[in-house]
């Protein structure tokens, strides 16, 4: 059979983290949007390749090491007296370690100088008094020549020495690029120059075709690294490997002419300027504005300075110039704290401007320009260092784009674009007084400027433009184009491939556990996490008692409800290798109790599809381990039907009764070969585990209470929600209650498919409440509508009578008797109204947590 061919594969690379390079991102979004299938790879921050999505593209973050940079730094240096006075020694581990080892030593002799013989005695302690020479001369040494070290050394003159980072980069992203055969690969800026010229020759020398691309992002000759070492060696690997470069594109036609001139390339490289993406701007999507954030009002003069504060990027001149701008108030956007930016605000308090500076954060890179847009006026204030002179910075598009003048010092190519359009203001760079003018100047003129950002300057500065050049140029490298564009949000957000973690907290930020860590008992729960009882048991249990702390786990379907949980596990994906050591790795050494509901495995399906295969780790884990069941996995389908008439199991569709009872009958066994603790959520199961402890289910009772009463409408609203009809029984009851609604004696309402938002205000709004004909039993869903003091009636067994000693208040009925029963309740109003006070107690007795964490205190000791 033909099939079809696979879509080109693009791989985007680059040395940092990914969150926050919108041009690194921009890029991947825009080929997938082509077509084409994208990786995009950068650094971990973390010793664990970390994989995520954004959209249809794959993201991975992969842990770069230093052992290159190591085995080069134990190389340097080594003159005939660093070989006499370092001896061994080649850095401050290796001190600490013979230190140790001397200490050991020391305490083992002096020991035995007290065990020994007088004339042993003598001799021990003569070569302790030798050692000890020894070593502090060693120590002094070391020292000595530490201190004569340079600290910024010069260069050797071999990149691989002077900047060996490189080469670990390169060991780190080469083989991940390999094994995804790349068509093409675009390497962003000089860091990952190496890897993609090793890796793009490395595949095709095993005749795979694969093309690679330079993107300089900065004039390499014309920054001011911080180190002699690396300020010779990214140049010099820039121009060994610019020249392999299939091809080479840039920020700006400046930096492109430099680029072909310095390195002799045969053509000009390609321009591609960040931009943001139009399309989106102006769609209400930015939750703030820098004016909300600043808390000024709409009149008040607002200038704002976006992104990187470093040296170079001249905020010190506009900070001295505010006390000559009366009034003007500056927003600086920003990621971290600093030390520069520290010293910057201290001289804005010495100057007395510092009420005016506000720090507003960084928000996502599509909501840039909506974010900026209150503003009055844009500043670029760089310094006129050669790397700012030669581009136009994504921040002139990001202004402008929000319709903000500029206010520029002039340096060279931003002052030519804002000369060349009417633009904005420029002010002499090192200067402070004339940025003062001219903010003032573009001020009053701001009107005039900002009708100079006509739409052929917003279409030219948009990334939709911009990246369209871009997307040519992968044709062209890769010679095939992708079968068809693929509908990719310009502002999709990334999501972990298969695991996430979650900061579940209430209204007031508090979180709902107490998270894992810094108790005696470590209690994991999960990986069901049914109806949020995980959680809710995780709430109970860490509030009653102070020695627990907890982690919920829950394995989750994309249709499966959003219950609280710290880590969510994507269900489809439990046979992966990398989510079965994630799991492992998250209980091993962590836990010291786990209670496994469903029977469900921990590990994945590492040990197979039940918690049995997974038993033998945790128990060499020394983990204290519990089952919980909530229902259909342990209720067994032909021993309920011989139990009730009206079973679920009558109804369900073909198939899933067999399915079910194959399922109950292995978790028995396993329950039965376990020998652990055995729990159930409902009393019902107590009939297919007998050996099993009743631990109820918990809700928020405060959250569902309500003060709104009861069989006081003319018609008693009656509420019935089944999740799944047939477990419930719906189609044996809607018949007679369609009729009594027809009739005017009740008001019926059938909640299917309602956003679980939604369904406490119905609850609470509702007079009575029907739950499940079919099980016996009583769910979360009965338990949230006596909290809510609403009477409930279901089909309750014997058994589950008997396990509350009568207390429980739920009116049972069945099919058969429902109407009779309903119209009983209507008649007697005042009985009613008592049965559903009688449930709010009963709820807060039952159901709260407290019996459920008073149950499970022995398992957790």
């Amino acid at each position: 059979m033909e099939t079809a061919a696979r879509r080109p594969r693009l791989a985007v690379i680059v040395a940092n983290g990914i969150t926050g390079d919108s041009r690194v991102q921009k890029t991947a979004i825009a080929a997938a949007r082509d077509g084409w299938d994208v990786t995009l790879i950068g650094r971990s921050d973390t010793k664990s390749v970390q994989r995520s999505k954004m959209g249809p593209i794959e993201v991975i973050r992969v842990p770069v090491g230093s052992e290159y940079l190591r085995g080069v730094n134990a190389r340097r240096g080594k003159t005939l007296r660093a070989a006499v006075t370092q001896f061994h020694l080649p850095d401050q581990t290796a001190l600490n370690r013979y230190t140790a080892s001397y200490r050991a030593w020391v305490r083992q002799k002096s020991a035995e100088s007290d065990w020994a013989t007088p004339p042993h005695r003598a001799s021990i302690k003569a070569a302790l008094r030798a050692r000890r020479s020894v070593h502090r001369l060693r120590v002094k040494a070391y020292k000595w020549e530490q201190r004569r070290r340079p600290k910024d050394p010069a260069p050797v003159g071999d990149w691989r020495v002077d900047w060996p980072q490189l080469v670990d980069l390169d060991l780190a992203f080469g083989p991940v690029i390999e094994e995804i055969e790349p068509d093409v690969i675009h390497a962003n800026d000089v860091t990952m120059i190496v890897t993609a010229a090793l890796s793009a020759a490395r595949l095709r020398a095993r005749d795979h075709q694969c093309a690679w691309l330079y993107d300089a992002h900065e004039y390499v000759r014309g920054v001011e690294w911080p180190h002699r070492r690396q300020a010779f060696a990214l140049p010099a690997v820039e121009a060994e490997f610019i020249q392999r470069a299939d091809a080479v594109v840039t920020v700006s036609p400046q930096m492109a002419e430099l680029l072909r001139d310095d390195h002799k390339l045969p053509a000009l490289p390609l321009v591609v300027g960040n931009a943001p993406v139009r399309e989106v701007i102006g769609g209400g999507r930015a939750t703030s504005s820098v004016r909300e954030a600043c808390g000024l009002a709409p009149d008040v003069p607002l200038m704002v300075y976006s992104g990187w504060i470093g040296p170079e990027r001249g905020v010190d001149a506009v900070i001295d110039g505010l006390p000559d701008l009366p009034g003007f108030h500056l927003a600086l956007v920003h990621g971290r704290m600093t030390p520069l930016l520290e010293q910057l605000l201290a001289r804005a308090e010495s100057l007395g401007v510092r009420d005016r500076v506000h720090l507003v954060p960084y928000v996502q890179q599509h909501e840039v320009a909506d974010y900026l847009s209150s503003a009055d006026l844009g500043l670029t204030p760089f310094r006129r260092v050669p790397n700012c002179e030669v581009s136009l910075p994504t921040k002139v598009s990001e202004y402008l784009q929000a319709g903000l003048p500029l206010v520029t010092s002039d340096v060279k190519v931003i002052k030519s674009y804002v000369e060349e359009h009417g633009l904005g203001e420029v002010w002499t760079w090192d200067d402070p007084k004339t940025f003062a003018e001219a903010a003032a100047r573009a001020m009053r003129n701001r009107a005039k400027l900002a009708d100079a950002i006509t739409q052929d300057v917003l279409t030219d500065l948009s990334w939709e433009a911009q990246s369209a050049k871009l997307l040519q140029l992968y044709r062209d490298l890769a010679h095939k184009a992708p079968s068809g564009p693929r509908t990719v949000s310009w502002t999709v957000q990334e999501t972990p491939d298969a695991v996430r973690t979650a900061d579940n907290t209430d209204a007031e930020g508090r979180p709902l556990w107490r998270k894992l860590g810094g108790t005696k008992v470590r209690l994991g729960l999960g990986p069901a996490n049914y109806a949020g009882q995980g959680a809710a048991f995780a709430q109970a249990i860490t509030r009653l008692n102070r020695d627990v702390s907890a982690e919920v786990v829950m394995n989750k379907r994309p249709e499966s409800f959003d219950y609280p949980a710290d880590v969510y596990v994507d269900a489809d994906r439990l046979r992966d290798l990398d989510v079965q050591m994630q799991q492992m790795e998250r209980v091993i050494g962590r836990f010291t109790h786990l209670l496994v509901d469903a029977f469900m495995p921990v590990f994945g399906h590492l040990n197979g599809t039940t918690i049995a295969g997974d038993l033998d780790a945790l128990k060499q884990a020394g983990i204290k381990v519990a089952l919980l069941a909530h229902g259909s996995e342990i209720r067994h389908p032909a021993h309920h039907m011989a139990r009730h008439a009206f079973s679920l199991f009558h109804d369900a569709p073909d198939g899933i009764a067999k399915r079910l009872q194959v399922k109950a009958e292995t978790n028995k066994r396993i329950a039965s070969e376990a020998g652990l603790p055995l729990y159930v959520t409902t009393p019902d199961l107590l009939e297919d585990l007998p050996t099993a402890k009743w631990v109820p289910l918990v809700v928020d009772v405060d959250s569902w209470a309500t003060d709104l009463p009861v069989m006081e409408r003319k018609r008693p609203l009656v509420l019935h929600a089944p999740s799944k009809r047939w477990t419930k029984g719906t189609d044996r009851i809607v018949p007679v209650m369609t009729e009594l609604h027809d009739k005017g004696l009740i008001e019926f309402r059938l909640a299917e498919g309602i956003p679980w938002a939604q369904m406490r205000e119905l609850v609470q709004s509702s007079d009575l409440v029907l739950d499940q004909f079919t099980t016996g039993a009583y769910g979360t869903f009965a338990v949230e509508a006596m909290a809510a003091g609403k009477p409930v009636v279901a089909y309750i067994s014997d058994g589950v009578k008997a396990a509350t000693d009568g207390a429980l208040p739920i009116v049972t009925a069945t099919p058969d008797t429902l109407r009779e029963v309903v119209e009983g309740l209507v008649e007697d109003r005042a009985g009613t109204a008592e049965t559903g006070r009688r449930s709010a107690e009963f709820a807060r007795a039952y159901h709260d947590g407290t019996w459920t964490a008073q149950v499970l205190s022995e398992f957790l000791k």
